[in-house]
């Protein structure tokens, strides 16, 4: 592509001075879910520096006090694709205070590395892509567009991607790159989650006299039992997939009675599942057998099992050679002069939902490491801020006009 001049456009040159400032500016708020506000203080943030841009954008609130924030940047060079960047700006909680090294929420750059709850999980990722974008659109006219989804809720119910899921702006979008921090890894495929309650109900009775109970203790227990062979058995049934490995079926919540009343066997109780899955699985036939282990587990010792979906996210994949990923290895390529690794989010991200909910196609590429999320002393390298920032704008550059920018 050539500007209107016939010169070839300029390579983006990204301020990664910049985009470490919005980093720590966006770090030293704590969007946290049991904040008065979660997500506004760093919308009103990201905002403000957009309208300094010029950039066309609007907030959606999706639920009260629960905001999006979406940009647009148009490219000025006519009509080609979409390319959407996608962050989320809420954090979860920092725990103990008293267990970090430093203030979770002071953003202290030392040895090289920027600290604090969401320097890597994702604020580094939105100061990264945001600054990408601008370095993108400084340096010349694009053909199509960029859209910036600035989103909110995604370390609860990801109520923020389904909401622009559903909007008429996701129906323009040609490919997606979540900004998540996957420590220099192109995510190609995200496993999925299915999140269970085995409620149990079986009969009180004193702790003198067990013959009279039917314990949801020992229900629990050999429930727990139960589902590390319906995890054998999923490894069996769907394999193992080259990036995500294998299903697993993780008990996360066991827990009956009252710990003042160690003389009384309880009546309920509760085991919590977190089961991940990957691309392949069918998730009612793993449900069903979940259901149906607990189910007779609990029935030896006559305690019966009511099983709640809380929540079910696909295993979702994107093939290596899709556009979207091939402009990503192309300005990691132009970073570091070697290809990146391939590899899966352990997780899931709001591009789970994107791709479910409205076909997009997405891959997962950000600063920070794949492990360092939600633990304290949570950092990001500084350095991966800029380097970050610049593969995103040639990755969009690239996407934009067919070409590597370098």
């Amino acid at each position: 592509m050539h500007s209107e001049s016939g010169a070839p456009p300029r390579d983006p040159v990204v301020d990664a001075d910049a985009a470490v400032q919005l980093t720590r500016d966006l770090v030293r708020l704590r969007t946290v879910a049991d904040a008065e506000e979660v997500e506004g203080p760093a919308v009103r943030l990201l905002a403000r520096l957009f309208s300094e841009f010029g950039w066309r954008h609007e907030v959606v609130e999706v639920a009260p006090g629960r905001q999006n924030l979406v940009a647009v940047v148009e490219g000025g060079g006519g009509e080609g694709p979409t390319l959407m960047f996608e962050g989320h700006t809420d954090v979860v909680t920092e725990g103990d205070s008293a267990d970090w090294s430093m203030d979770p929420y002071g953003a202290e750059i030392r040895d090289g590395k920027l600290w604090g709850r969401g320097a890597a999980d994702m604020k580094s990722g939105l100061a990264a892509m945001v600054h990408g974008v601008r370095g993108l659109e400084l340096a010349g006219p694009f053909p199509g567009r960029v859209v910036l989804g600035v989103l909110c809720d995604e370390e609860g119910m990801m109520l923020g991607a389904k909401a622009f899921a559903a909007s008429p702006a996701a129906a323009g979008v040609d490919g997606v790159i979540v900004c998540e921090p996957e420590g220099y890894e192109v995510c190609t495929s995200a496993r999925g989650g299915i999140r269970l309650r085995l409620e149990l109900t079986g009969v009180m009775a004193h702790g003198a006299m067990p013959q009279e109970a039917k314990s949801p203790l020992l229900a629990g227990a050999r429930i727990v039992q139960a589902l590390a062979g319906v995890e054998e058995w999923a490894v069996r049934r769907w394999g193992t997939h080259p990036h995500a490995g294998a299903v697993t079926v993780t008990p996360t919540v066991l827990h009956a009675g009252d710990a003042s009343q160690l003389n009384v066997i309880p009546a309920h109780g509760l085991v919590g599942v977190d089961v991940r899955t990957i691309p392949g699985t069918d998730h009612g036939e793993l449900i069903g057998r979940v259901r149906q282990a607990a189910g007779e587990a609990a029935a030896t010792v006559g305690v019966t099992v009511e099983t709640t979906v809380v929540d079910d996210r696909p295993a979702v994949e994107v093939a290596q050679d899709h556009p979207v990923v091939a402009a990503l290895v192309a300005g990691h390529l132009g970073e570091h002069g070697v290809p990146p690794a391939y590899g899966a989010v352990p997780g899931t991200t709001d591009g789970t939902i994107l791709t479910r909910d409205a076909g997009l196609p997405t891959v997962v590429y950000g600063p920070g490491g794949k492990w360092i999320a939600h633990q304290k002393d949570e950092y990001v390298e500084v350095a991966e801020i800029g380097a970050y920032a610049r593969v995103y704008a040639n990755a969009a550059r690239h996407f934009l006009t067919g070409g590597a920018a370098r």
